[in-house]
């Protein structure tokens, strides 16, 4: 902005022409000296001065919108893929959404991927059913992927219209499933398809899981100098949800947490070195790939698991508060039990809670 020309911004020509005589060319040239030198400098009144100052700046200074204009395009915009589970879309304002990153991260076998093959559903689903009608790409770094159980859930959740009108086939014909070995071809395949997304009307983005490529990549690279192999993916994927105007959601792993992280966010609690303590957060877990991801993720979904009872906790929204929803894993996929959320406070925001199984280390 500071680089835009004196000469493009509509100045009296009387007054922009002796703005290139003073070789006073940019708005960065004009802004950078104080009213009463440039009134000097250019030999015009103070009043003269100081308006075109307002002028340069008006036209140099980004765009802004307000609380309420923004209010009122998100409202318009549509710019959510509804999970058809009403609390956690409530919670989120519409659902998972557009044009931002999302993560899913939770234990092995606690339904982030059950998760994902209904949100593929969701998005190439016909719009007069909730769906997006679109087309969805499926990063599947595991082989987790499985086109028999998303057609379970499509019948089950839709029978009326699922049997009768032989979306199947067409649902599973829109949905491009990829398996990269490695974090480079997941990027170069990524790379290749990003000016086409929006020709093939391409309506979600899964990565399931990420962390799984970054691991394999550390695994490669270890020992050896160079870049850290996640940043480049994160700025990737990042601008991609940007540029496409689509939900990017993206599953991470987990691992153990010490002690020492246990008490590593300023708000927790004073660090008491008892027994009662060190077991309390040692039982619990937290997510991979570091803190980096963390910030750059928009939202995060927490699945775990705790007190007899699976949750979906919202962990980090622009959005919403934490707040936690208890589900259920069926035929027809995820179900909440209550659409009315629990509040989550404290420590419980960041860690993640599998009591009953065993997890180890990452």
């Amino acid at each position: 902005m500071s680089n835009k020309l004196i000469s493009q911004m509509g100045l009296p020509p009387s007054l922009s022409h002796v703005f290139a005589a003073r070789s006073i060319i940019t708005a960065k040239d004009a802004l950078s000296l104080p009213e009463f030198d440039l009134m000097a400098l250019l030999d015009v009144p103070l009043a003269h001065a100081r308006s075109a100052v307002a002028r340069i700046s008006e036209i140099a200074c980004p765009p802004y919108q307000t609380a309420l204009s923004l209010m009122e395009d998100r409202a318009g915009s549509g710019g959510h893929l509804p999970t058809m589970l009403r609390g956690l879309d409530d919670a989120l304002c519409g659902g998972i959404p557009f044009g931002a990153l999302t993560e899913l991260v939770g234990p092995p076998g606690i339904g982030k991927t059950q998760f994902c093959l209904k949100l593929s559903l969701l998005a190439t689903l016909p719009a007069c059913y909730g769906g997006l009608n679109g087309r969805v790409i499926y990063i599947d770094t595991e082989s987790k992927f499985s086109s028999r159980r998303m057609i379970e859930i499509g019948e089950n959740s839709f029978p009326q219209i699922f049997r009768s009108e032989g979306l199947a086939p067409k649902m599973a014909g829109r949905i491009i499933v990829m398996r990269p070995t490695s974090l480079s071809d997941f990027t170069d395949s990524l790379q290749q398809m990003k000016l086409s997304l929006l020709q093939h009307e391409v309506k979600l983005l899964i990565v399931d899981s990420m962390a799984a490529l970054v691991s394999g990549e550390n695994e490669r690279s270890e020992g050896g100098p160079g870049r850290h192999p996640l940043r480049s993916s994160l700025s990737f994927l990042k601008s991609l949800a940007e540029f496409s105007r689509i939900p990017v959601v993206v599953t991470n792993q987990v691992r153990s947490q010490s002690k020492d992280e246990a008490y590593y966010h300023t708000f927790q609690e004073e660090r008491k070195d008892n027994c009662q303590n060190s077991e309390k957060f040692e039982s619990h877990l937290i997510a991979a790939l570091g803190i980096q991801w963390a910030h750059a993720v928009t939202v995060r979904l927490v699945f775990e698991a705790h007190s007899g009872q699976k949750f979906i906790k919202v962990a980090k929204s622009p959005m919403s508060p934490a707040i936690a929803f208890p589900f259920i894993v069926e035929s027809s996929g995820i179900s909440l039990l209550s659409d009315e959320g629990i509040d989550v406070t404290g420590p419980e925001i960041n860690t993640i809670r599998n009591q009953g199984q065993n997890i180890l280390s990452q």
